[in-house]
């Protein structure tokens, strides 16, 4: 396997097939993490306490790099650039950085957009957030951003300027994904449902099909088929961001939704899997239990680093994957 960082609620895992997990940033309020295959030693957490934290040397040591107050709540490299890097924080602001994560400079007119007025992430009404930031697969300078809670909006100029929430888009987006053999597509997993766009977030459709559970947290789509898609959805959020609730993994296969639980532990006491593609082949399951792996989407073997141990502590809502 790849070397995998894997985000918990209070610290960052790091392992690969020659070894068991690391623990990093023990202790730490953990949002978000990502890296990118070009500079696979090098990776970005965000936390909620300490701001956007970098390593370069896979995880051994880590430095705060992003001064933007405490909550970072989403972090992207792009896949045109690993020298490029993408942030997103709580108030709702995107930030950029060009060398690799040492500098940062604001994107400037997100909070000027006029949906912003409706922007609030419910447990802190007097705020909001970016919870996920995406790139274009055929152009670095189209970006995506979902807005929790409130609006999915895209900048053309590499976050010069913001174009505002379209009709039909989802309003509580919680992550996005691109595929480069369909550049034109955006995918979105949202807790008011699943919806795709073909044509760069322009319009939305809302296939839900076979989808019983429409709180949607997580989501994947294959490598090597656009078409075949996972995500992780709950009846609610209760449900949903809870050891103790219940949550599932579904796959679409161009037509309808279906439960892929086979091998995967829960529904009851599962919470939501963070979803991820393999970089070798298929899909990738992050959950309170352990890592898992799926070829299609269909079934589910556990996929732990080393021995795969997974201790009590590690029983924990996951909040990132990012393998390399």
């Amino acid at each position: 396997m790849h070397t995998a960082y894997a985000a918990l609620g209070d610290r960052v895992l790091v392992g690969d097939s020659h070894s068991g997990w690391d623990d990093c940033l023990l202790g730490h309020d953990i949002k978000c993490v990502a890296a990118g295959a070009a500079e696979p030693e090098r990776a970005f957490a965000g936390t909620a306490d300490a701001g956007l934290q970098r390593t370069t040397d896979g995880g051994a040591t880590w430095e705060a790099v992003l001064d933007a107050g405490d909550r970072v709540t989403s972090v992207t490299v792009s896949p045109h650039d690993a020298d490029v890097v993408w942030a997103g924080t709580e108030p709702s602001a995107v930030y950029r950085s060009t060398d690799g994560g040492a500098t940062w400079t604001e994107r400037p007119g997100l909070t000027g957009l006029g949906s912003s007025s409706r922007w609030s992430f419910p447990p802190r009404p007097d705020t909001h957030h970016v919870r996920w930031i995406a790139l274009a697969p055929d152009d670095p300078k189209q970006v995506y951003a979902a807005i929790e809670a409130g609006a999915f909006v895209r900048s053309p100029d590499g976050g010069e300027t913001w174009i505002d929430h379209p009709d039909g888009a989802r309003r509580d987006n919680h992550t996005l994904a691109t595929h480069p053999d369909a550049p034109d597509r955006v995918y979105t997993a949202a807790g008011d449902g699943f919806a795709l766009s073909t044509d760069h977030g322009e319009t939305w459709t809302h296939p839900q099909d076979g989808l019983a559970h429409r709180y949607v947290w997580g989501l994947a789509v294959h490598p090597d088929d656009p078409d075949r898609i996972v995500v992780s959805a709950a009846s609610g959020p209760r449900s949903a961001h809870s050891t103790s609730g219940e949550s599932y993994v579904y796959r679409w296969d161009g037509a309808r939704w279906t439960q892929s639980m086979d091998g995967l532990p829960g529904p009851a006491g599962l919470a939501r899997p963070v979803l991820a593609a393999d970089p070798d082949d298929g899909f990738l399951a992050l959950t309170n239990y352990g890592l898992f792996q799926s070829k299609h989407g269909e079934t589910w073997t556990r996929r732990d680093p080393g021995d795969g141990d997974w201790p009590a502590e590690y029983d924990q809502v996951p909040s990132g994957l990012a393998v390399v």
